[in-house]
């Protein structure tokens, strides 16, 4: 399950391509800002309103930051596996280019009035 932050515009754009490339349709989706996503970013012990811009919930476990993207991106069709490699990069720089990223990217990439809205083809991949 992928946690994301539905009123992102890179966040939205990341949970398209991930859609795009899932052949195995494994991942679920959960806007931040629905019920749902509101009592996981409680339950992590997180805030509501000031939060990683995508969680990753697998086996039971929270991944974030850098780390969420490359777990993400092993399980994607070709080439996207290949991101594995960034773990050669320590994972203490590669938070630091994350946290960057994150932190502007409304900024950059703008945001929305509302949360991303699925169409009916993949609907039922979004939970909360």
């Amino acid at each position: 399950m992928i946690l994301f932050d539905g009123v992102c515009n890179l966040c939205a754009g990341f949970v398209r391509f991930v859609i795009a490339r899932d052949a195995a349709r494994v991942f679920r989706f959960v806007p931040a800002q629905s019920a749902l996503g509101t009592a996981l970013l409680r339950d992590l012990g997180m805030s509501t309103i000031d939060y990683e811009s995508n969680i990753l919930i697998e086996g039971g476990r929270a991944w974030f930051k850098s780390e969420a993207f490359i777990r993400v991106a092993a399980r994607l069709r070709q080439p996207w596996p290949a991101c594995r490699l960034a773990r050669l990069c320590p994972r203490a720089v590669r938070d630091w280019l994350y946290d960057r990223i994150a932190a502007n990217r409304y900024a950059w990439f703008g945001r929305r009035d509302a949360c991303l809205l699925p169409g009916p083809d993949i609907a039922a991949r979004f939970l909360g």
